[in-house]
């Protein structure tokens, strides 16, 4: 592999190619080695993927920067910017779709190929033409639905699962496609993509995004993604109840989520309430709601670890036979737990319902149960 070669072509910050790649991690997917970066270095973001025998570059999803107040928060970030465009940001499992030697595979954040959202997204999406015509692109988008192995969550019209497309890229350098181009792109080749709530300039969109999050929030989605017309720059703005379901998913398993993820999600609940200078009355119905959402769910996991119960997070998936098996194999090399609990046979489908199970969390409620101390 000519490292400095590559170097150059992700336009690394450092001049020694070692200082970089030492940070790249060798996989092999389909007999084929990925290179994977697995934290960001040297201005290249975390999850980029070479794959020298096939001379494609697959570059890792910027961060996106969160905004915890919209005004001046949008104003602020997008100071010189003449058109900001609201969209939802939808809550799914988040790939990169490229083309790898003529065949489509999906990345995750951190740079591993997932082979169920890879055998769905070629499923659901019309792929061959795209990149026959876009080669060098990568699909940024979501795997959404209340059949996923990732991330569960109801939207309408989406009975199983389905992908939704939020970013068009250059898979090499990175650079996005202009949004007003990217959707029109993605209405000629029928990908779903996120709605979009309208686009004005900074001042104007303070009001296009609070009027957004409060139907949002009223229906319970995660909240919005603000972005330049050229794409360029974005930030995002979640929803309280995105907040209290979060927070209410990391305590019913609260040993598998730091202290961190915790501390975040009150903290952007705090500066909610705080900008839109609510009652005492709605201030403490707040606060009873994000009390719930810690207490009640970790009460309910402790039952269930003294009563012998199985805890962890539970998710249905239907596809191909061969796909699913790939996804189970996938996820016990990630050192996941899982137990099957339900395989059955619908339209030609494998349909499993299956749980990952939490083993940090049991055996620290069972020790503590047991009657085991704890250091704090």
């Amino acid at each position: 592999m000519d490292r400095d070669a590559y170097r150059e072509r992700l336009a690394a910050t450092t001049d020694d190619p070692a200082d970089l790649f030492e940070h790249f991690e060798e996989r092999s997917v389909a007999g084929r080695t990925h290179h994977v970066l697995t934290a960001a270095r040297h201005g290249v973001e975390r999850g980029t993927v070479v794959v020298e025998d096939a001379d494609v570059v697959v570059r890792g999803y910027p961060s996106i920067p969160r905004i915890l107040v919209l005004e001046p928060g949008i104003e602020s970030f997008f100071a010189g910017t003449e058109t900001v465009v609201v969209e939802e940001k939808l809550d799914g499992f988040n790939v990169r779709i490229a083309a790898v030697g003529g065949e489509p595979l999906a990345f995750t954040r951190s740079g591993y190929v997932c082979p169920y959202t890879t055998a769905r997204a070629r499923a659901l999406l019309d792929l061959e033409p795209f990149f026959e015509r876009h080669p060098e692109t990568v699909l940024c988008a979501e795997l959404i639905g209340p059949e996923t192995p990732y991330t569960t969550t109801d939207y309408a019209g989406v009975d199983s699962h389905d992908v939704r497309v939020f970013d068009v890229r250059d898979g090499e350098s990175g650079e996005p496609m202009p949004v007003a181009d990217r959707r029109a792109l993605c209405r000629a080749f029928d990908f779903g993509q996120p709605r979009c709530f309208g686009r004005a300039a900074p001042s104007e969109a303070v009001e296009i995004a609070a009027a957004a999050i409060a139907d949002l929030d009223a229906a319970g989605r995660e909240g919005v993604v603000l972005k330049s017309a050229d794409g360029e720059s974005m930030v995002k703005y979640t929803t309280a109840s995105q907040h209290r379901e979060e927070l209410a998913y990391a305590f019913s398993l609260p040993f598998e989520c730091g202290r961190d993820f915790v501390f975040s999600r009150i903290v952007r609940e705090a500066f909610r309430a705080a900008e839109f200078a609510e009652s005492d009355d709605r201030l403490r119905e707040r606060a009873h709601g994000l009390g719930e959402a810690i207490l009640l769910p970790m009460v309910a996991t402790i039952r269930a670890v003294a009563a012998d119960e199985p805890i962890g997070q539970r998710h249905t998936v239907r596809g191909d036979p061969d796909a699913l098996e790939a996804l189970f194999d996938h996820l016990r090399e990630q050192s996941l737990t899982i137990e099957i609990e339900a395989d059955r046979r619908e339209d030609g489908d494998r349909v499993v319902a299956f749980r990952k199970v939490a083993d940090s969390s049991r055996d620290r409620i069972r020790h503590y149960l047991d009657g085991g101390t704890r250091d704090e």
